[in-house]
């Protein structure tokens, strides 16, 4: 049985969040005041063991922020990086205390062997690496005490921040974004659930040879333990020095690791942040976290090929179509004139028929700039309510935009999206997505 979400659990939330990070915030404003110049490199480092100590859901805001290059200064990005796979763990009191509440107090004798310290420690959960009685080597994913309590605590708080935006700038109105976070985020406490994610993600990958998934060992599993075989392989970031050629190979795995899911049976990975997968010596990579994972109507995937067509054609009708497939309601010309600005920066990389890097024109600046007139634009038109399914596509394009930026990847990348699109048939994408995840029991909620 999962943590129950409690009023006291979430006021000690509420007390933790706001001593940590507000103290970190008067150190911050104490030394604007007195002109005095902050050591970047020391906040940074208070800024991630604040963070880390916490866990949960604004864990995972550091993750975003450290994956994606050239956001944060680099002492910031240095320290935030911690957190993909190496926050602080808890210690081995913890760790007695749930093994023995999930497993039994007689759970050593389930494994030959089990490591005390944690391999590595996230947001929601830690990692300790064991064996099996078979020779198999294990990995063991514990959920954090009341994460429950903490993350019902963050989305309050979410939604307060999303309220007072709402005040200052109705450009895009964010209700639907905090819907999809809220049922996302609360999904991700059920490692029964990630089970089954991470048999349905075995199924649609089984024929990719460069991307591996974990198998789930269900006689070690529970809610809030999720026993899975032991992937090894090095982080990314210990790439990006490597040939071209190999560099490349990695890019051309995570792009299949992320989009044959999403084009042939219609779901999407939706947290590809750093700690979430693993590089082989052969540029193969492992997917080792399933628990933020979303399933799209078929016409949903239809429609993101619809616009990629009308953007290559001019075709506005077919882009007011795909628009509204998505949920826009009633779009003017004006607003999918703004909408399509957006989009051409975002297929950019999809729509020219030759070798080039994922981002050639200013970097991260530059998807700011753009970024910056569409929202100016949208204010202008009086705003735009997203459909809440951009939120995991939005966060999968920029936080894969962001991996194939470190590293430094040359690709025909709109041959690579054509592999995947040249044969779409929506029926088929139905049948598809109906069998498999009735397969594994995952639920087709769109």
């Amino acid at each position: 049985m999962a943590d129950r979400n409690t009023v006291g659990g979430r006021v000690r939330r509420y007390v933790r969040v706001g001593g940590t990070v507000g103290g970190l915030a008067a150190k911050l404003a104490g030394n604007r005041l007195f002109g005095l110049e902050l050591d970047k490199g020391v906040h940074a480092a208070d800024l991630q063991a604040a963070l880390g100590g916490l866990k949960g859901p604004l864990m995972k805001v550091a993750q975003i922020l450290a994956t994606v290059p050239d956001l944060l200064p680099d002492e910031y990005v240095h320290e935030l990086r911690k957190l993909q796979t190496s926050a602080p763990p808890m210690g081995w009191a913890f760790v007695r205390r749930r093994m023995a509440s999930e497993l039994g107090p007689d759970w050593p004798a389930r494994f030959a062997s089990f490591d005390r310290e944690a391999s590595a420690a996230a947001s929601l959960g830690q990692v300790h690496r064991a064996k099996s009685h078979d020779g198999r080597d294990l990995a063991c994913k514990i959920q954090y005490p009341d994460m429950a309590s903490a993350v019902e605590a963050d989305l309050s708080q979410l939604k307060a921040v999303f309220a007072l935006y709402r005040r200052y700038d109705r450009a895009i109105d964010p209700s639907q974004i905090h819907l999809e976070l809220q049922e996302r985020l609360r999904e991700e406490l059920d490692y029964g659930r990630e089970a089954r994610n991470m048999a349905l993600y075995r199924a649609m990958l089984a024929d990719e040879a460069g991307v591996h998934v974990p198998g789930v060992v269900d006689d070690l599993s529970t809610d809030r333990l999720l026993t899975m075989t032991w992937l090894s392989g090095a982080p990314l970031m210990d790439q990006v020095d490597s040939n071209l050629e190999h560099r490349n190979a990695i890019a051309l795995n995570m792009f299949r690791a992320w989009y044959v899911p999403f084009y042939f049976f219609g779901v999407i990975h939706g947290d590809p942040h750093l700690g979430n997968y693993s590089v082989r010596d052969d540029a193969t990579v492992n997917l080792l976290d399933f628990g933020c994972i979303r399933v799209f109507r078929p016409e949903f995937v239809g429609a993101v090929i619809d616009l990629y067509t009308a953007l290559s054609t001019d075709d506005e009708a077919l882009a007011v179509h795909a628009y509204e497939t998505w949920g826009f309601e009633n779009p003017s010309k004006e607003m999918i004139g703004v909408l399509n600005e957006w989009a051409r920066f975002l297929y950019g990389p999809l729509l020219a028929d030759r070798v080039q890097s994922i981002q050639e024109t200013g970097g991260t600046a530059y998807g700011a700039g753009v970024a910056a007139s569409v929202h100016k634009k949208l204010r202008e038109l009086g705003g735009v309510t997203p459909p809440r399914e951009f939120v995991l596509m939005d966060r999968a394009a920029i936080g894969l935009g962001s991996v194939f930026t470190h590293l430094k990847a040359e690709i025909n990348w709109h041959r690579m999206f054509h592999d995947l699109i040249d044969d779409f048939d929506l029926e088929r994408l139905r049948t598809r997505q109906t069998e498999s995840l009735a397969q594994a029991g995952v639920p087709p909620v769109y």
